[in-house]
């Protein structure tokens, strides 16, 4: 039984250039990971099967259409005469919620596919594999800090970012990728006015990368809080929470997060945030 993690992520910053002429839109995002996330185990020698349980389980559609189960597929185009075996996949991470749970879930069977058959994290069928599986999945293999670019396939060296704490807020509603694109109305060819990229130095204090990331933004914010207006009570309440350095959305939504120096405040502001809104999902996490 082979068992990987499957953490969520985060855009720390996401600015969005621009779409080409095919309607994939082109990003710069700097990318972090939560140490909360799915799990996922592998039994080999036995026929594929996913089974899949947890808080979001029900969510998250049938286990056909789970990204699990593309990754095993996309794995043995790529790499023939090899076997799958049984899933087990314990959800955590909300769905459609801007955080990368099915790309992480599917960068997560990668993983334990390749270890499971000896091969290399650096083979470039498995990186291929990843990048049929979707724009995030190939972020997600190392799942380390860095940035993508292009439509997520163009990966920059893995960084080393000063510990921050997160806490990760969902309203409950949930947000396509493809209804926000469509809501930014750009068309094939067309260029965007993209937010500036933070400017991330080795060795840099929490504090000065709060104040990077200040200068940098969520390019899809406005097109989210259109969907989901929300969204704009949410990013109030994080940003007025005692000991919040930083509020923004993740992603095309709908979670959004507060950067916190202090554990202590991060863990006050998620009491306070459960009990002024009992119905959103409030989680505390620190970015590694």
């Amino acid at each position: 039984m082979l068992v990987a993690r499957a953490p969520a992520k985060l855009n720390l910053s996401l600015a969005i250039a621009g779409r080409r002429a095919d309607g994939y839109h082109r990003l710069e995002s700097l990318v972090a990971f939560t140490r909360f996330g799915d799990s996922l185990t592998l039994q080999t020698g036995v026929p594929l099967a996913l089974e899949v349980e947890g808080a979001t389980a029900a969510a998250s559609g049938l286990p056909a259409d789970n990204l699990v189960m593309k990754a095993a597929g996309h794995f043995a185009a790529l790499f023939p005469g090899t076997a799958s075996g049984r899933f087990h996949l314990i959800k955590r991470i909300p769905v459609a919620a801007g955080l990368g749970g099915g790309s992480s879930d599917a960068a997560a069977a990668l993983r334990l596919l390749a270890q499971a058959h000896g091969i290399a994290a650096d083979d470039a069928r498995l990186f291929e594999a990843a990048r049929r599986c979707g724009a995030d999945v190939p972020v997600c293999m190392a799942a380390k800090p860095r940035f993508m670019r292009g439509i997520g396939d163009e990966l920059a060296p893995v960084l080393d970012l000063p510990p921050l704490i997160a806490v990760l807020v969902n309203p409950g509603v949930a947000l396509a990728t493809s209804a926000v694109f469509a809501a930014m109305r750009l068309r094939p060819g067309q260029d965007a006015l993209a937010a500036p990229a933070p400017r991330v130095e080795p060795g840099m204090s929490p504090e000065a990368l709060l104040a990077a990331l200040r200068y940098s933004g969520n390019d899809m914010e406005d097109a989210s809080q259109s969907l989901a207006p929300v969204l704009v009570g949410v990013l109030a309440v994080l940003g007025s929470a005692p000991g919040c350095r930083l509020a923004r959305m993740t992603g095309s939504g709908a979670t959004c997060f507060g950067l916190f120096t202090s554990r202590r405040a991060a863990q006050g502001a998620v009491r306070a945030i459960r009990r002024g809104h009992p119905d959103w999902w409030v989680k505390a996490s620190v970015l590694g």
